[in-house]
């Protein structure tokens, strides 16, 4: 494959494009402050609070975010180790079919920091390990037709009888659209597939990645209404599954843009200022917000950006027994680790993101080839380690394991899918496992690419896990509270746990504060469920418990591990640390 970028695809020329510019352009035309600016408190610092201050900044309104951590970014947050490297949250993909974020792109003029791939899918082969097969969309073909042609094309991951097999179960999808999508929410994708008889094997071939890739879990625990809402976007736009890297780091090349821009206008982003707790008045609003320094923070409107888990901790006493915020029980985040692999030697990598297809991997990418950032002439490898909890669907609890351990099951893991180039290391005995290619058994390689540096992330709570049952449960950003809004990817939108859904939530409960503030029409509450209302009813009030430490942890954040960090998880979360088989 060519080491190289490709030209920015046309993302613009689609309807959830065109509506993503108008829901933008609101904010400088009929949402706009008449005279009236509102002083808005956001609290925390990820996409989705950035984006919520960034599009009240274009309305006129003074925005304050207000970040417990002292890095940006939320789930997509970095930082420098002690050698000067960055070290990631996550692996961030950037998909033509994010119209949101392509139109935050374009408005804060930082397109060009966005590395374009060649549009295709990459999947490692498992029966082949070293070897690769692909999707490959080829241009000129509308969709969802290039989609159709790819999978066609491919001859090594299904037959085409099984190819066959799979289409007339999907095509309510195209027809019906999300009527039909949201209908499938108490399905899991194993148990879609087998009531529309799907063939077994394109849960192997295909369905364990995209779960993976989508919520950090297994196919058995994911709501098919993700996989076939992923599928639908991404289908139905020419350009769709055409990704692309950030050029550097999250913190300075996506988030610092937004701060400027929230700045400019007269708005601030605050690090370190860390909420303890949410203040009532006597009618149920916001009277204010304390902080963990002592400060009192007032303002007319306030909004929270804070991952479901940290707000549960935090919903104050006189609002534990709403329905509204009592369905926020139903949600919760999924555990996942994102490992980085500093090797010496160069890999035969590809200059784009790869399916690993493994039971221990999700995705995979060497930055040090697809980042202009971390371009260098030895592999730094970046990969997702899903299931990584029984939470996740893992019979190994990871989460409780050391580094070394992790850093261990994963080399082993990558000498089997890379059997000629990843060394036989006796600091990592995983290694040493008998190695085949094509049937034939390979001697050891004490001269492959040995290990040099590794990082091991945890976030133990990530995005919300999008378990059968969970979508009806996911909150609209407008609240029964007057002056008091949601932002988040676990609220009501349609882009899922990703970052999209992030910078989308963002704006929507931007446009519930700015037609508040001139009168306008407000966005609907979405209705919350019988069940809900009836635990509700019957519920004792309850004092929030607040957040345990001042780790990443404590505010959702993912970060390297230490005893410190483990002491303050058992405090806070036991579950991710309880025995799990092994």
């Amino acid at each position: 494959m060519t080491m190289r970028d490709f030209p920015k695809p046309n993302v613009e020329n689609t309807e959830n494009y065109r509506e993503a510019t108008r829901l933008s352009s609101r904010f400088t035309s009929d949402l706009k402050a008449a005279g009236s600016p509102k002083k808005v408190a956001i609290i925390g610092g990820g996409l989705a609070g950035l984006a919520c201050a960034k599009y009240l900044s274009d309305a006129g309104h003074e925005a304050t975010v207000y970040e417990a951590r002292e890095v940006l970014g939320g789930k997509v947050s970095a930082w420098q180790d002690a050698d000067g490297d960055w070290v990631e949250t996550g692996l961030h993909i950037f998909f033509g079919a994010y119209p949101n974020m392509m139109n935050l792109f374009s408005e804060l003029g930082i397109h060009d920091r966005l590395q374009w791939k060649v549009h295709k899918m990459i999947f490692a082969m498992q029966e082949l390990p070293g070897e690769f097969t692909t999707f490959d969309f080829l241009p000129g073909i509308p969709a969802p037709f290039n989609f159709a042609l790819a999978i066609l094309l491919n001859q090594k991951m299904l037959t085409l009888a099984e190819k066959l097999q799979t289409a007339p179960p999907l095509l309510p999808m195209l027809i019906e659209g999300q009527d039909f999508i949201n209908a499938q929410d108490e399905l899991s994708v194993l148990d879609f597939m087998r009531e529309y008889g799907m063939p077994e094997r394109i849960n192997e071939e295909v369905f364990i990645s995209m779960a993976k890739a989508l919520d950090f879990i297994d196919p058995d625990k994911l709501s098919m209404t993700v996989v076939l809402t992923a599928m639908n976007r991404f289908l139905n736009e020419d350009n769709g599954l055409q990704m692309a890297f950030l050029d550097g780091n999250q913190p300075e090349r996506l988030c610092a843009p937004m701060v400027e821009k929230i700045r400019a206008r007269g708005g601030d982003v605050l690090t370190n200022k860390a909420l303890d707790k949410i203040v009532v008045d006597k009618d149920g609003g916001v009277q204010g917000l304390v902080m963990r320094d002592g400060e009192t923070i007032v303002a007319d409107e306030y909004v929270s950006a804070m991952p479901v888990d940290v707000l549960r901790r935090l919903v104050p006493r006189e609002w534990s027994t709403m329905p509204f915020f009592k369905q926020l029980e139903e949600l919760e985040g999924i555990p996942v680790i994102n490992l980085h692999l500093w090797f010496d030697k160069k890999l035969e990598s590809v200059d784009h993101l790869t399916f690993s297809r493994s039971p221990l991997l999700s995705v995979y990418a060497d930055m040090s080839t697809t980042c202009k950032e971390y371009y260098d002439d030895v592999s730094v490898l970046e990969l997702v380690f899903a299931p990584c909890s029984p939470i996740a669907g893992s019979p190994v609890n990871w989460m409780g394991k050391s580094d070394d351990e992790i850093i261990d099951a994963t080399m082993g893991e990558l000498a089997r899918l890379f059997p000629t180039e990843i060394a036989t290391d006796p600091k990592w005995p995983a290694t040493a496992r008998p190695r085949v290619s094509r049937g034939v058994a390979l001697p050891e390689l004490p001269d492959g690419a040995k290990l040099r540096k590794f990082a091991v992330v945890r976030t133990p709570r990530s995005v919300y896990a999008a378990i059968p049952g969970r979508n009806k449960y996911k909150p609209s950003q407008r609240t029964p509270i007057s002056n008091f809004a949601l932002a988040g990817c676990y609220t009501n939108q349609k882009f899922l746990g990703s970052m999209e859904g992030a910078v989308l939530s963002g704006k929507l409960a931007a446009e519930v504060v700015a037609a508040r503030a001139v009168g306008a029409k407000l966005p609907d509450l979405k209705e919350v469920q019988p069940d809900i209302i009836a635990a509700a009813h019957a519920a004792a009030p309850k004092d929030p418990v607040g957040c345990v430490g001042n780790s990443p942890i404590a505010f959702g954040g993912g970060c390297t591990f230490d005893d410190l960090r483990q002491k303050e998880l058992r405090a806070q979360d036991p579950v991710q640390l309880a025995a799990a088989a092994n």
